[in-house]
């Protein structure tokens, strides 16, 4: 686990884990999609940003980490926030006009909006029709007092149907299912909550969202916060934090994890190769990151392993301490392979969200596995509910090489030699799972 860095703020409670980030390389192709406008303003204080060339623009991009070092024994939130720098994006978005977008202007989208992610993923007549009736959790630290408000302006903003209390589709509630006994508010955490709504939205439209808060980032708190969202009814649970594995694991697994019936999800992490709980956890689909960028090709998407150093990119690896589920059968590690399926991740290439609390209010880009997982969830809910008995984690071992996933062949997270725990290639890759969604038929019973 990495240090604090000097520069990072002050910040009134513990959140996730401070990670300094650079941006992915970038597709040579041109993006020139509605809605992609400059990148949003940072925090007042903001972490010392790291920086990386992106080979499309040869601009320097920024970003850094929603969470703040997490205490011992405590959870790192995953959200990467973009805060300088011009991306392909925002060149191609400004090339009519020759206009150069503004770094810090939150006032327009800055990144992937609903349609874009429901097209790279092959989601378009999936979200528009399915959906309705479910409800994706999202299990995250702390409170977000703003959660519902930024959720209808993201909605809004994206002609998506009202999402809130009064009309049954939204509901927050803390570990114990409470509506009014709330934990205490944290700005990190909210970034991460707003970062998962927004996106369990932009895929599943038309499904209801569940917020579980939980009073601290403990696995201890999180997994009750899991256990009540299914407690609620909710057959997709997204999660997206993570931590050093322990002994402590497989007990973990059997205490908040397993849910036959329950599609729930888990970052894979964002310091590359290396495996993280509970993305390890046999019961949860660990699921990857990736970099995306249009194309010319047939699908019109391209993607490879989000990485930008060694120890900077979506997690993989073998776990320490879970055994091995009966539909993965890689010879690589004798336990569980991190990860099952993957997303984009890449903030560099990544997704618009809008968030107001402890940030100027407005527009922003975020990126990581925190993404991805949330992603997935919806795309689970969009395939329809698990049956009682069964374990989606292993759905799309069963469409494996087949076109309902998109197989990911290119880039790596780390250095593993040229193994397929750290390297993409055709067919099962541990960066990148199975590969990304194309459709719902890999990611139902």
């Amino acid at each position: 686990m990495r240090t604090s860095n000097p520069q990072e703020p002050a910040r009134p409670a513990i959140r996730g884990r401070w990670r300094r980030i650079g941006a992915a390389a970038v597709g040579s192709a041109a993006l020139v999609l509605a809605g992609f406008g400059a990148a949003g303003p940072a925090n007042a204080a903001p972490a010392a940003k790291a920086t990386a060339t992106t080979a499309a623009t040869s601009a320097k991009v920024t970003w850094s980490p929603a969470c703040s070092t997490p205490a011992k024994g405590q959870m790192a939130c995953k959200a990467l926030r973009v805060t300088g720098g011009t991306t392909a994006f925002q060149k191609a978005n400004a090339h009519a006009d020759a206009v150069t977008p503004k770094a810090a202007d939150a006032a327009t989208p800055s990144g992937y909006g609903p349609s874009n992610l429901q097209s790279a993923y092959g989601l378009t007549s999936a979200a528009a029709s399915n959906g309705s009736g479910e409800t994706i959790a999202i299990v995250d630290a702390y409170n977000d007092p703003n959660a519902e408000a930024d959720l209808a302006k993201y909605r809004s903003y994206y002609g998506l149907s009202a999402c809130t209390t009064a009309n049954g589709c939204f509901k927050k509630v803390s570990q114990t299912g409470s509506t009014t006994s709330l934990p205490s508010s944290d700005a990190g955490w909210s970034e991460e909550i707003s970062l998962d709504v927004d996106m369990a939205s932009a895929i599943c439209p038309n499904c209801n969202i569940l917020l579980v808060e939980a009073t601290s980032a403990t696995m201890a708190n999180l997994g009750k916060a899991v256990n009540e969202a299914v407690t609620l009814g909710a057959k997709y649970v997204s999660n997206s934090y993570g931590g050093s594995e322990s002994s402590s694991d497989t007990s973990y697994d059997t205490s908040y994890f397993n849910h036959p019936g329950v599609a729930i999800t888990v970052s894979a992490g964002d310091s590359g190769y290396g495996a993280e709980y509970p993305a390890a956890s046999k019961y949860v689909t660990s699921v990857g990151g990736t970099a995306l960028s249009t194309s010319s090709n047939s699908r019109g998407w391209t993607e490879s392993v989000w990485e930008t150093s060694s120890t900077e990119g979506t997690g993989s690896g073998c776990s320490s301490y879970d055994a091995k589920p009966t539909w993965q059968t890689d010879t690589g590690c004798s336990k569980r392979t991190i990860a099952d399926v993957s997303a984009v991740a890449d903030p560099a290439t990544g997704v618009s969200v809008y968030d107001s609390y402890g940030v100027t209010a407005g527009w922003y880009t975020f990126g990581g596995t925190s993404a991805s997982s949330p992603i997935i969830a919806g795309v689970y809910a969009l395939g329809g509910t698990p049956s009682s008995t069964s374990y989606p984690a292993s759905f799309p071992y069963a469409s494996a090489g087949t076109s309902a996933l998109n197989d990911v062949t290119s880039g790596s997270n780390g250095s593993c030699g040229s193994s397929y725990l750290c390297t993409a290639k055709s067919g099962y890759d541990g960066p990148t799972g199975w590969g990304t969604p194309e459709g719902v038929a890999a990611f139902t019973g």
